[in-house]
């Protein structure tokens, strides 16, 4: 249906002395702070983990040399979304509007649309990392279970959900520093970034960058900034539904990837019978995780 002058009667009368309600800022681009972008040419694309070899045994003078075998283990398959809004004006709101061009400010307005869209699809997996949304290994993106060729299993959150602290980002450290290859081999795993909600982004602050323990009475340095634990700090990501969530961006690669199919495109045309003229925006990506061990998260405490 097309924005017609019954919508917007304010704007067609002389005595208007503003419009507003469009000119909001939108939080853009913090999907990169958890994503490695790449771009795509197919209709989707498949990332395969395999594994490599156990680790190597003695052997004996004068006996066979052991060998050992290598497999593909899951497939993370990325399914591109095409992401569309668009709208449409009669001509006669365009000619008796008095105040402004109707078509800048509403593709203003349809840009920001498609921005915050964006930014909450590349949250999704995040916000439901924790009950629906599973890795290519078959079980949920955090999960204590994560198993490995070898019969065994990785960890990446709390093995007891907990509120983000300086006790709870050690551990994280040094679960991170735990996890294995799927043969169990050692991974020199670290982290990179912290990434909060907004309602944590003043215990991050205080937890990461006080010279001192925060909280206590002790006058122990905080061990954290001292090591430089999480050497890239802490970033806002305002689109993450749990305000006691937190998560870890760690430096495995092909971790958490985002694909770029189609870059966002805008076009417009007129209707020769109504006059009406409609725009309209397009895009296609992916947001998604091929290894899990890329991140690290706990929900908080339950």
């Amino acid at each position: 249906m097309a924005i017609s002058r019954a919508q917007m009667m304010k704007e067609l009368l002389p005595g208007l002395n503003a419009l507003f309600g469009l000119e909001y800022d939108t939080y853009e681009n913090e999907h990169e702070d958890i994503y490695e972008m790449e771009s795509s040419d197919r209709a989707f694309e498949e990332e395969v983990q395999l594994s490599g070899f156990g680790a190597a045994p003695v052997k004996s003078e004068g006996s066979a040399i052991a060998y050992d075998t290598a497999q593909e283990v899951f497939t993370a398959r990325y399914n591109h979304e095409t992401v569309a809004l668009g709208y449409s004006i009669t001509e006669e709101a365009v000619e008796d509007n008095l105040y402004d061009s109707l078509s800048a400010r509403y593709t203003k307005a349809l840009a920001r649309a498609m921005a915050s869209t964006k930014q909450t699809k590349a949250a999704s997996p995040l916000n439901n990392g924790f009950g629906t949304f599973q890795s290519g290994d078959g079980v949920v993106l955090f999960s204590t279970s994560h198993p490995l060729v070898n019969g065994g299993t990785n960890s990446n959150r709390p093995q007891t959900l907990s509120d983000l602290n300086e006790t709870s980002l050690e551990q994280a450290v040094i679960d991170i520093a735990a996890f294995t290859d799927q043969r169990g081999l050692k991974v020199a795993a670290r982290p990179k970034r912290l990434i909060v909600p907004a309602a944590n982004m003043f215990v991050a602050t205080r937890v990461l960058e006080s010279d001192r323990r925060a909280g206590t009475a002790d006058n122990d340095v905080n061990a954290l900034r001292t090591n430089g634990s999480i050497p890239d700090g802490w970033r806002v990501n305002h689109y993450i539904t749990g305000d006691d969530d937190w998560f870890i961006i760690t430096d495995v690669p092909n971790g958490m990837k985002g694909f770029n199919r189609t870059p966002l495109q805008t076009s417009m045309d007129g209707d020769f019978d109504t006059g009406n003229v409609r725009y309209k925006a397009r895009e296609r990506y992916s947001f998604g995780v091929s290894d899990p061990l890329g991140i690290y998260g706990s929900s908080g405490a339950a």
